[in-house]
């Protein structure tokens, strides 16, 4: 009998893992997929086996299911860094009880179609980079028992709809940009040894109306007005931080709240993290009839759904500005989309131009004056404004994805906060559907490109070495704003000659152009295998790591600086690299001459001595002992003399006094 009894539990269990996906219902197949799909960086691979191929869903990273395989009922990828959007589809996981995506680096919104989980039970979205308002349809999530929202960048008032939740326990909404007063309020004189949560109290509202609450966590935010008395006596609480009205050093100094007193409410308790040890006894609240427990579920549910319904409909009669609906692949068999979310302030500062306007500065397109396989460039001039060069991105339209959307506009927030004498300065995009256009615009920098007067063999076109000398302080200026003076800092994705424009004056503007070329390429060598199956174009990470990089920077500085006295690029087939060529000269005073442009006659030595010691400390192959752009900057501007008496000492200075003239 103990035999045959253990050969029917394995028998059991044997059916039991052969369970295959076939078993989910579509619905909840096709949220996985679309969460997958809205990561477009997953670093550690921990999606590698969200593969349609694989038979059972319920074996994916992350994802666990019932018994019977038949629905998922929790999704819990933390600490794993995946970059990308909390897809709206999750809320089609109907059974879903918990959602832990806590610690990644998800953006955009939270969606309120995730609203619509009538069992979830934890949300914890903590730890990522999420914006915008918390959805006030949360309140629908009744059997919500801890949220956790912690470390974004939320912003608005606290929902009042956080009083609807009855099992609430953990509420952890600290460190974001949380304003207004918290959503509270209920009598003075709540007794302290039931912590003053009374929800049948016709006085009390809001989230004095979570009867289960034991933590509460709203330390550094915004908010204002001062603690509500039906939070007192909570085992955990934490308001530090804050703008409240309070004589308390751990709130925010009223320079950070606006410079103004907060807003006055009830007298401020002083707590910051409150407990009140043997005098709090474990709340085990007012037990209320099955009966009407089951209504406010049953009324919960009814809400959420009727919000879903209104949602779709709205989503069917307008185009909402917040979302970008593209499809993955045009195919007569493939008609899949995916919705991206953009925050939409990200560009509310930055002047979108129509493409008529564009092409009639540029002159129906035709006057071109630089092209690559990624990119064409255009000269223009907009009608009584400034001249205008504009870069057309080379990308066919079945190919943009979503997320290449949001890179886009990404990159154009990041370009439009530079405004420095040696960068190019962004002043606007273009973004149009038909015909499909994604565009750049910049300030023109009559001159050219720095590589171009470098290695021009024409008579007449080289530089003299003072004014080489004033490019490099002027690169080296512009590179020590985008490092140190730019929060968070900002690199220049392939620093070169090529990267450098010149304007009328010959001042020198770093522009970054080169970000675009690795994205581009991954796209066109993806293209083929886009589609519903979840395989997605995967960005680089320049956007997330320029901060990283600026020791990469710096080394290629050095190398520009080389370029930039010797004439010669920076690799060719015949000679190698100039690097390695350079390395026999760079710190022998004698042989130092060597690495000068033979075309110039006129050098000063003690100039070519401060370069080749900044050169030097550029290159080191151990990154951590380069030193930062402000030291290098400061090394130029302090031992290089770029002034007129200087400039007289060269025997080219009256001819190129007299052309600047």
């Amino acid at each position: 009998m103990k035999f045959l009894a253990s050969f029917l539990v394995l028998s059991l269990i044997s059916t039991i893992s052969l369970v295959n996906s076939d078993t989910l219902p579509s619905n909840e197949v096709w949220a996985l997929t679309s969460f997958k799909e809205a990561i477009y960086e997953d670093p550690n691979l921990v999606l590698s086996n969200w593969n349609m191929l694989e038979s059972d869903l319920c074996n994916w990273f992350g994802v666990s299911c019932t018994l019977a395989g038949d629905h998922v009922i929790k999704l819990n990828i933390s600490g794993s860094s995946l970059k990308g959007f909390l897809a709206k589809e999750l809320g089609q996981i109907t059974y879903l009880e918990e959602l832990i995506l806590h610690g990644n680096n998800l953006i955009g919104t939270i969606p309120k179609e995730l609203c619509v989980l009538k069992s979830l039970e934890v949300l914890d979205l903590g730890m990522n980079q999420l914006t915008g308002p918390i959805p006030p349809e949360i309140g629908n999530l009744a059997l919500l028992v801890n949220i956790n929202l912690q470390s974004n960048g939320l912003t608005g008032r606290i929902p009042h709809e956080f009083g609807n939740l009855r099992y609430l326990k953990e509420l952890r909404l600290d460190r974001n940009k949380f304003q207004g007063p918290v959503p509270a309020s209920g009598s003075s004189n709540f007794a302290s040894n039931t912590h003053g949560m009374y929800a049948s109290n016709e006085n009390v509202t809001g989230i004095c109306r979570s009867p289960q609450l034991e933590v509460a966590d709203f330390s550094y935010n915004f908010l204002v007005g001062s603690i509500p008395k039906c939070l007192e006596f909570l085992p955990r609480l934490n308001f530090q931080g804050n703008c409240l009205q309070s004589n308390d050093p751990k709130q925010r100094p009223s320079t950070q709240c606006g410079g103004a007193s907060p807003a006055k409410s009830q007298p401020v308790v002083d707590h910051q993290f409150h407990q009140l040890g043997n005098h709090v006894r474990k709340h085990h609240g007012l037990s209320e009839p099955t009966w009407l427990l089951a209504l406010e579920i049953v009324a919960g549910t009814m809400v959420g759904s009727v919000c879903l319904i209104a949602i779709l409909a709205a989503f069917q009669r307008c185009n909402n500005k917040s979302s970008i609906i593209i499809p993955w692949k045009k195919s007569a068999s493939q008609k899949y989309h995916t919705a991206v979310y953009i925050d939409p302030e990200i560009l509310k500062d930055v002047r979108r131009y129509s493409r008529q306007e564009l092409e009639e500065a540029c002159e129906d397109f035709s006057n071109i004056i630089g092209s690559s396989p990624d990119s064409v460039v255009y000269k223009g001039t907009m009608k009584g404004g400034p001249e205008i060069a504009v870069i057309s991105l080379c990308i066919k339209e079945e190919h943009w994805t979503g997320y290449l959307e949001l890179y886009f506009q990404r990159e154009v927030a990041e370009l439009a906060r530079l405004n420095h004498e040696n960068t190019g300065k962004l002043l606007g995009y273009c973004r149009e559907s038909n015909p499909f256009s994604r565009m750049l615009v910049f300030d023109y920098a009559s001159n050219g490109t720095l590589h171009e007067h470098l290695h021009c063999y024409e008579e007449g076109c080289q530089f003299s070495w003072t004014r080489r000398m004033k490019i490099i302080i002027g690169i080296a200026r512009g590179l020590k704003y985008l490092h140190t003076e730019v929060e968070p800092p900002f690199t220049i994705s392939e620093l070169n000659s090529s990267a450098v424009y010149l304007t009328e004056e010959f001042a020198p503007k770093l522009v970054d152009f080169e970000s675009w070329k690795t994205i581009l390429e991954r796209s066109e060598k993806n293209s083929g295998s886009i589609s519903s199956q979840g395989a997605v174009c995967v960005l680089p990470n320049s956007l997330e790591a320029r901060h990283l990089d600026t020791k990469g920077n710096i080394h290629a500085f050095g190398v520009l600086l080389l370029e930039i006295i010797s004439g010669r690029p920076p690799y060719c087939k015949e000679k190698g690299y100039l690097v390695d060529w350079a390395k026999d000269y760079l710190e022998k005073p004698e042989v130092m001459s060597h690495l000068v442009n033979s075309e110039l006659k006129n050098y000063r030595h003690d100039d070519l001595k401060v370069i080749c010691e900044v050169i030097t400390l550029c290159i080191n192959p151990d990154t951590t002992v380069r030193p930062s752009m402000q030291e290098l900057c400061s090394m130029l501007e302090s031992r290089i003399d770029t002034s007129v008496s200087a400039d007289l000492k060269s025997s080219l200075a009256w001819a190129e006094l007299a052309l600047l003239a």
